[in-house]
């Protein structure tokens, strides 16, 4: 069975996709992180400036172009290997 698996390349297969899914885990988790930070510091600003909500929401959004490299990342990985 094992064998098997090593004869096809299904295991190298399979290390490709824990790769990709890494990827895209990492960058999630970081950006998760990185918004949950800024989103708090927004909604202060906004508490004491209401006219600081624009800046606010497009500073809360800009950490989700980090989940988008992560998707590129793990796309490269699975077409290159």
């Amino acid at each position: 069975m094992v064998a098997e698996a090593i004869a096809t390349g299904a295991i190298d297969k399979g290390l490709i996709a824990i790769g990709a899914a890494i990827a895209i885990a990492g960058a999630a988790i970081g950006a998760a992180w990185a918004e949950k930070e800024i989103g708090t510091a927004a909604v202060g600003a906004m508490a004491e400036k209401p006219e600081l909500f624009v800046s606010g929401l497009i500073l809360t959004v800009i950490p989700e172009t980090i989940v988008i490299f992560g998707l590129v990342i793990a796309y490269l990985i699975i077409q290159i290997a």
